[in-house]
């Protein structure tokens, strides 16, 4: 029999409060309106809408306000040519100190660097065959950076160098790749000894930290990863972070499911997905 899902009304009020609030922030967000402003929109305090927020959307509003920012000042640099004071006062922000605090706390770097697409980066690079497929890995003189399976090497270069088109690329291996690599050969164990340079919003990496701890050979659903973040009704915003995860295998999303244990889709297509969590299965269970 065929169950019917039914919200509560409780539940349907405060879905019906935090659409509410994100229209109003989506449309206001240049204002960089304060937390009392946004509660006062939809009826409810400022402690009360602060949480209630966060449970439902799993950041907090002062949060979502600034990955909005972030993201309208990356399409001024990006699109409009604008200087850093431009983009600063385009996004409702007060100056440029502030664009550069935005940045390096959300991107990671200076949004002179976002500007220059990484030109002062460099970054090498390599193909290798792995038991899923051909992949290509590669790093900076912090650790590994970029993972991906693809059988097409142009393709697969085309997508790294889209991240930072103005970076040096170089095709050599070097010990942060060798040492990703590994880990299809070694334990799982040991993947603390490998080195990653990936950034990402303070979600995205509490996701992916989450998701470093999964033992070999154990799955867990998108709930239960949103629960041990502290967000338990945002598992639709961890399957984002996902989905966004840079690093295939070694940041391993494919031992994610559904809660009806279903397999999912996997960014790296599902029957690799299916097929690297039987192989894991297989030698755990050794």
């Amino acid at each position: 029999m065929r169950r019917k899902f039914e919200m509560s009304n409780n539940e349907q009020v405060n879905y019906h409060r935090i659409a509410k609030a994100i229209d109003y922030i989506k449309s206001h967000f240049k204002e960089q309106p304060s937390l009392d402003e946004i509660a006062a929109v939809v009826g409810l305090s400022a402690f009360h809408f602060q949480r209630l927020f966060s449970d439902w959307a799993g950041v907090s509003p002062k949060k979502f306000i600034q990955y909005l920012s972030i993201e309208h000042a990356k399409q001024c640099l990006k699109n409009n040519h604008a200087t850093l004071l431009d983009a600063a006062y385009e996004t409702g922000l007060s100056g440029t100190s502030r664009l550069h605090d935005l940045f390096i706390n959300i991107e990671g770097m200076t949004p002179g660097e976002y500007k220059n697409g990484g030109e002062n980066l460099s970054i090498n690079y390599c193909f290798a065959e792995s038991p899923f497929g051909k992949i290509i890995v590669a790093s900076t003189n912090k650790g590994v950076c970029h993972m991906s399976f693809e059988e097409d090497e142009n393709r697969a270069l085309s997508n790294l160098t889209s991240h930072f088109p103005h970076a040096k690329y170089h095709q050599v291996v070097d010990k942060f790749q060798q040492n990703a690599l590994f880990i299809f050969q070694k334990d799982w164990g040991k993947i603390d000894q490998i080195k990653l340079h990936i950034k990402g919003t303070d979600f995205q990496l509490k996701v992916w930290e989450t998701l470093l701890k999964l033992p070999l050979g154990s799955l867990a659903t998108y709930g239960l990863i949103a629960r041990n973040i502290g967000r338990p009704k945002a598992s639709r915003a961890v399957g984002t972070a996902i989905g966004n995860n840079p690093v295939a295998f070694l940041i391993p999303c494919h031992r994610v499911i559904q809660k009806s244990g279903n397999i999912g889709g996997y960014r790296w297509g599902d029957t690799r997905k299916s097929a690297i969590i039987g192989r894991e299965a297989s030698q755990a269970s050794r």
